[in-house]
């Protein structure tokens, strides 16, 4: 009733614990149970909505791979190549991570480099490229349990037209915001191999 009390007109959500240590925090959909609906008096109307997608939250990378951007330095499944990135990143801080789910939180922030090919003005030959998706997940290991993380995940990789020279890099930045990453891409996509 004080929860209701506090979102006069909206509703108050029922959160698995199954799923979800933290109701303050990060909650993906699944977790919800169901909500019961409030007045605009900030009381319980006794009506309850159930979740129908109430269950064991699954990985969802459709704000990277819906929006139309080249995403072919990253292969032929961007989104498995971004949660391989994202776990062995956290694996290099913890041996036994488990990552259970990953949810790209907004459209990632994209930087594509390239040089135009010789004698053909219409044809762009890619040199780099990065992108920094802000995420929400759970990861778990022995010692630590369960923790969902929030932060933005980065990748950026140079030398795309020579496969034998290619270099990449992954930045992990917890708690950091889409604008901050997305300013970074710049830099770091040149840091790689120490351009200027």
């Amino acid at each position: 009733m004080a929860a209701a009390a506090e979102n006069p007109g909206g509703s108050v959500a029922e959160i698995d614990p199954t799923y979800v240590d933290d109701p303050n925090g990060y909650v993906p959909p699944e977790a919800i149970r169901g909500a019961w609906l409030v007045d605009s008096s900030g009381k319980l109307t006794g009506e309850y909505q159930e979740n129908l997608r109430h269950g064991v939250p699954q990985d969802d990378f459709s704000k990277l791979t819906d929006p139309d951007h080249w995403l072919g330095w990253l292969g032929d499944d961007p989104a498995a190549a971004v949660r391989k990135g994202i776990e062995e990143s956290l694996r290099a801080q913890v041996a036994d991570a488990v990552v259970e789910w990953v949810k790209v939180l907004e459209t990632p922030r994209f930087l594509t480099g390239g040089r135009r090919q010789s004698g053909d003005e219409q044809l762009m030959l890619v040199t780099r490229a990065a992108l920094a998706a802000p995420f929400a997940l759970s990861v778990s290991t022995r010692q630590h349990g369960r923790s969902i993380l929030l932060g933005v995940f980065s990748w950026a990789a140079v030398n795309l037209s020579s496969p034998e020279v290619r270099k990449d890099r992954h930045w992990f930045d917890l708690g950091a915001g889409l604008d901050w990453a997305g300013e970074r891409l710049h830099e770091r996509i040149y840091e790689i191999d120490g351009s200027p």
